[in-house]
Protein backbone atom coordinates (compact mmCIF):
# COMPACT_ATOMS: atom_id res chain seq x y z
CA UNK A 1 0.00 0.00 0.00
CA UNK A 2 1.09 3.40 -0.72
CA UNK A 3 0.11 6.75 0.77
CA UNK A 4 0.10 9.36 -1.44
CA UNK A 5 -0.80 11.89 0.88
CA UNK A 6 -2.20 13.16 4.85
CA UNK A 7 -4.23 16.09 4.78
CA UNK A 8 -5.29 17.17 8.07
CA UNK A 9 -9.54 18.16 8.41
CA UNK A 10 -10.37 20.24 11.22
CA UNK A 11 -13.85 20.47 12.57
CA UNK A 12 -14.98 24.12 13.77
CA UNK A 13 -18.12 25.79 15.55
CA UNK A 14 -17.61 28.73 12.83
CA UNK A 15 -16.24 27.77 9.64
CA UNK A 16 -16.29 30.76 8.32
CA UNK A 17 -14.59 32.79 10.77
CA UNK A 18 -11.87 29.83 10.85
CA UNK A 19 -10.73 30.28 7.31
CA UNK A 20 -10.89 33.68 7.76
CA UNK A 21 -8.40 33.55 10.94
CA UNK A 22 -6.25 31.32 8.86
CA UNK A 23 -6.31 32.59 6.16
CA UNK A 24 -5.04 36.24 7.31
CA UNK A 25 -2.85 34.37 10.35
CA UNK A 26 -1.30 31.54 7.79
CA UNK A 27 -1.53 33.80 4.71
CA UNK A 28 -2.95 31.13 2.56
CA UNK A 29 -5.73 30.93 0.20
CA UNK A 30 -8.60 29.01 -0.26
CA UNK A 31 -8.89 26.62 -2.72
CA UNK A 32 -12.50 26.04 -2.61
CA UNK A 33 -15.57 25.51 -0.49
CA UNK A 34 -18.77 23.53 -0.28
CA UNK A 35 -21.79 25.27 1.11
CA UNK A 36 -25.25 23.91 2.06
CA UNK A 37 -28.02 26.15 1.40
CA UNK A 38 -28.30 26.66 5.30
CA UNK A 39 -25.22 28.38 5.37
CA UNK A 40 -23.40 25.41 6.64
CA UNK A 41 -20.08 24.57 5.41
CA UNK A 42 -19.32 21.29 4.56
CA UNK A 43 -15.83 21.36 3.20
CA UNK A 44 -13.28 23.84 2.77
CA UNK A 45 -9.66 23.80 1.18
CA UNK A 46 -6.42 26.11 2.34
CA UNK A 47 -4.05 26.08 0.63
CA UNK A 48 -0.62 26.30 2.84
CA UNK A 49 2.08 26.40 -0.12
CA UNK A 50 4.39 23.57 -0.88
CA UNK A 51 1.66 20.99 -1.60
CA UNK A 52 0.15 21.17 2.34
CA UNK A 53 -3.85 21.46 2.32
CA UNK A 54 -6.07 21.96 5.27
CA UNK A 55 -9.12 20.83 5.33
CA UNK A 56 -12.01 22.33 7.43
CA UNK A 57 -16.03 21.94 8.32
CA UNK A 58 -18.46 23.21 10.58
CA UNK A 59 -19.83 20.72 13.20
CA UNK A 60 -21.95 17.86 12.04
CA UNK A 61 -23.16 16.83 14.76
CA UNK A 62 -25.77 14.18 13.37
CA UNK A 63 -22.78 12.48 11.98
CA UNK A 64 -20.62 12.58 15.19
CA UNK A 65 -18.44 15.53 13.64
CA UNK A 66 -17.44 18.00 16.57
CA UNK A 67 -15.37 20.84 17.03
CA UNK A 68 -13.15 21.12 19.98
CA UNK A 69 -14.96 23.43 21.85
CA UNK A 70 -17.58 20.74 21.86
CA UNK A 71 -15.52 17.74 22.69
CA UNK A 72 -13.92 19.73 25.89
CA UNK A 73 -10.93 20.64 23.66
CA UNK A 74 -8.34 18.28 21.22
CA UNK A 75 -5.69 15.86 22.06
CA UNK A 76 -4.30 17.13 18.36
CA UNK A 77 -1.44 19.40 17.79
CA UNK A 78 -0.87 20.67 14.08
CA UNK A 79 3.37 21.25 13.92
CA UNK A 80 3.81 23.96 11.40
CA UNK A 81 7.67 25.28 10.39
CA UNK A 82 7.90 28.54 8.80
CA UNK A 83 10.73 31.05 8.31
CA UNK A 84 10.04 33.44 11.17
CA UNK A 85 7.90 31.44 14.59
CA UNK A 86 8.20 34.85 16.54
CA UNK A 87 6.13 36.49 14.25
CA UNK A 88 3.50 34.15 13.52
CA UNK A 89 2.70 33.20 16.47
CA UNK A 90 2.14 37.30 17.54
CA UNK A 91 0.17 38.11 14.33
CA UNK A 92 -1.74 34.52 15.71
CA UNK A 93 -2.11 36.20 19.28
CA UNK A 94 -3.18 39.80 18.06
CA UNK A 95 -6.27 38.00 15.75
CA UNK A 96 -7.50 36.06 18.76
CA UNK A 97 -4.99 32.86 19.82
CA UNK A 98 -4.61 32.10 23.25
CA UNK A 99 -0.99 31.77 23.78
CA UNK A 100 0.00 28.72 25.61
CA UNK A 101 4.01 28.95 25.00
CA UNK A 102 5.68 31.94 23.99
CA UNK A 103 8.61 30.91 21.38
CA UNK A 104 11.28 30.07 23.18
CA UNK A 105 14.78 27.99 21.88
CA UNK A 106 14.29 24.26 21.87
CA UNK A 107 16.37 21.34 23.00
CA UNK A 108 15.58 19.75 19.16
CA UNK A 109 17.38 22.02 17.23
CA UNK A 110 13.97 24.49 16.56
CA UNK A 111 12.87 28.28 18.00
CA UNK A 112 9.30 27.36 18.30
CA UNK A 113 5.82 28.99 20.57
CA UNK A 114 2.65 27.33 20.93
CA UNK A 115 -1.24 28.97 20.50
CA UNK A 116 -4.70 27.89 20.34
CA UNK A 117 -6.83 29.35 17.38
CA UNK A 118 -10.18 30.63 18.34
CA UNK A 119 -11.89 27.51 17.10
CA UNK A 120 -9.76 25.22 19.62
CA UNK A 121 -7.05 24.04 17.76
CA UNK A 122 -3.55 23.63 19.13
CA UNK A 123 -0.58 24.92 16.85
CA UNK A 124 2.88 24.61 17.48
CA UNK A 125 4.81 26.80 15.26
CA UNK A 126 8.82 26.97 14.89
CA UNK A 127 11.88 27.50 12.61
CA UNK A 128 15.07 25.71 12.68
CA UNK A 129 17.90 26.82 14.72
CA UNK A 130 20.07 24.33 14.45
CA UNK A 131 20.69 20.85 13.04
CA UNK A 132 20.41 18.55 15.94
CA UNK A 133 21.32 14.54 15.47
CA UNK A 134 18.90 11.96 17.10
CA UNK A 135 21.51 10.98 20.10
CA UNK A 136 22.25 14.77 20.37
CA UNK A 137 18.20 15.05 20.96
CA UNK A 138 18.05 12.10 23.07
CA UNK A 139 20.84 13.29 25.42
CA UNK A 140 19.25 17.19 25.54
CA UNK A 141 16.13 15.38 26.09
CA UNK A 142 17.21 13.36 29.19
CA UNK A 143 19.14 16.30 31.15
CA UNK A 144 16.11 17.88 31.34
CA UNK A 145 15.12 15.32 33.23
CA UNK A 146 18.50 14.99 35.63
CA UNK A 147 18.03 18.77 36.40
CA UNK A 148 15.86 20.19 39.39
CA UNK A 149 12.38 21.27 37.40
CA UNK A 150 13.22 19.16 34.19
CA UNK A 151 11.10 18.35 32.19
CA UNK A 152 10.22 21.75 30.41
CA UNK A 153 10.62 21.97 26.46
CA UNK A 154 13.40 24.72 26.47
CA UNK A 155 17.15 24.06 26.03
Amino acid sequence: MAIHELFPYLCVDNAAAAVDFYCHVFEVKEIFRLTEPSGRIGHVELDFHNGAILMISDEFAEFNIRSPKALGGSAVTLHLHVDDADALVARAVAAGATLDMAPQDQFYGERSGVFRDPFGHRWNVGHNIEKVTPEEMQRRYTAMFDTPGGGSCSS
